[in-house]
């Protein structure tokens, strides 16, 4: 470890985490009285916004209190609390003209917040903020319309876990992942489930989460949304999409409907991985390490099936988080300089590692790599190693994206049920969509 991580380390064992309602409460009411402003010493306030649980607030804090040794003209104040409560509060702040300074945005919410004229363009920042070294497959990710409304903290990708103490507990072997098709994903499945006895099932559901199929599209030449928000998929390849899950339903090869519904409520600790019950389940490479620890094991990752079975590769890179500023900001250019703190200084780096995803700047992402616990280092790898094949990244989904995911997760249910064909799943999603983000 060098000298920075080791001064970081002891950094975050002298910081006490912020663990009462009321210390929280004090905090939030403090930033919320005195963000953005000049003070009498001359030093800027700025007040920074993010979500997270404790460990993220301490890193943070951590992460301020280096940014202000360095520039002792500008002051942050932190604000977050957890994601549940983040929008409420961003959206009852940005309408009293009393938004964060610096805030975290999330790529469903971005494209909103962006057109409301509620984000500074980055880009007009140049001289306070160096974007060189974002990875250029993310880089364009926060841009809407010409303007730059957020840049990336780090990246993840969406990948196919798996366990192989399972698949050799079943005598099955695992796939080559840089050839198998979707047909193989589903014969392996029902092959693991079948040679258990249903002990170790081979998959769990894929179906509750939109970044599926958004791979699988994009395997097809399509996509999830297009530049505008809207829809850029056809009906006959997300029923495609929902035919691998009732071929699986139909084999065995994934846990029945009233199973997938208790392991989704679960959530990644209740997975088929983490409980040691079944061979595969799809997740993103930053929840590794988590399930990994779970499990007991180690859990590999596995390139998505069909990357070389259609018209191109799907998979691609997600920005974890962005980094944004408040159109409204009294001062813009500081909060130009603590974003560029965050993105280009190895003291940050260091200090979050892969807690904000592999970070963006690819050249603090190799920085830390000896300093990553090891799931986070396999990641890494992973993430390294299918870089050369991915082909592009996402425009921002559309407002009333948020809402997908719940559409999501009825249209699933009502699939694995037998409440509708796969067809129908498609026919019923794309309406459901349609409405909820303005593209019918």
């Amino acid at each position: 470890m060098n000298h920075h991580s080791g001064r970081a380390l002891a950094r975050r064992r002298r910081r006490p985490l912020l663990t009462t309602t009321a210390a929280a409460f004090a905090l939030v009411m403090a930033a919320t009285a005195c963000g953005g402003s000049g003070s009498d010493d001359g030093v800027v306030e700025l007040r920074f916004s993010w979500w997270g649980a404790d460990d993220r607030h301490a890193t943070m804090q951590e992460a301020i209190d280096v940014f202000e040794d360095q520039n002792p003209d500008i002051r942050i104040v932190g604000d977050y609390t957890d994601w549940g409560s983040y929008w409420d509060r961003l959206a009852t702040s940005t309408a009293a003209n009393d938004a964060p300074d610096i805030l975290m945005q999330e790529e469903r919410y971005l494209r909103e917040y962006g057109q409301r004229g509620a984000l500074a363009d980055l880009s007009e920042f140049g001289e306070h903020l160096d974007l060189s070294a974002i990875d250029p497959l993310v880089a364009e990710t926060g841009e809407l319309e010409g303007q730059t409304f957020g840049i990336p903290t780090g990246v993840n990708a969406y990948a196919v876990l798996a366990d192989p103490q399972a698949f050799e507990e079943a005598g099955v072997e695992m796939p080559d992942d840089t050839t198998w098709t979707w047909d193989d994903y589903v014969e392996i499945a029902n092959e693991i489930s079948q040679a258990t006895d249903g002990e170790i099932v081979g998959v769990q559901s894929m179906a509750y989460n939109e970044s599926g199929f958004q791979i699988f599209a994009r395997q097809h030449g399509e996509n999830l949304y297009a530049e505008d928000g809207t829809l850029a998929f056809s009906e006959e390849t997300l029923a495609s999409w929902f035919q691998i899950t009732s071929d699986l339903l139909d084999g065995g090869g994934q846990p029945s409907a009233s199973e997938s519904v208790e392991i989704e409520a679960g959530g990644p600790d209740q997975s088929v991985l983490s409980t040691n019950q079944g061979a595969m389940a799809h997740f993103w490479t930053n929840q590794l390490g988590g399930i990994s620890g779970s499990a007991g094991r180690d859990i590999e990752l596995l390139r998505y099936p069909g990357e070389t079975e259609h018209e191109r590769t799907g998979m691609y890179l997600k920005p974890a988080m962005f980094y944004a500023v408040s159109a409204g900001s009294d001062h813009p250019e500081e909060a130009a300089r603590f974003v560029d703190f965050m993105l280009n200084s190895e003291e940050a780096a260091e200090l979050t590692l892969s807690d904000l995803g592999l970070p963006a700047n690819v050249d603090m992402r190799e920085h830390i790599l000896g300093d990553l616990p090891p799931a986070d280092e396999r990641s890494a790898a992973f993430l390294e190693e299918i870089t050369g094949d991915i082909v592009d990244g996402n425009p921002p989904p559309p407002i009333g994206a948020g809402e997908v995911v719940e559409i999501t997760k009825r249209t699933s249910d009502e699939l694995g049920f037998g409440d509708l064909t796969p067809e129908e799943a498609a026919e019923q999603f794309i309406k459901n969509v349609s409405e909820a983000t303005g593209s019918s």
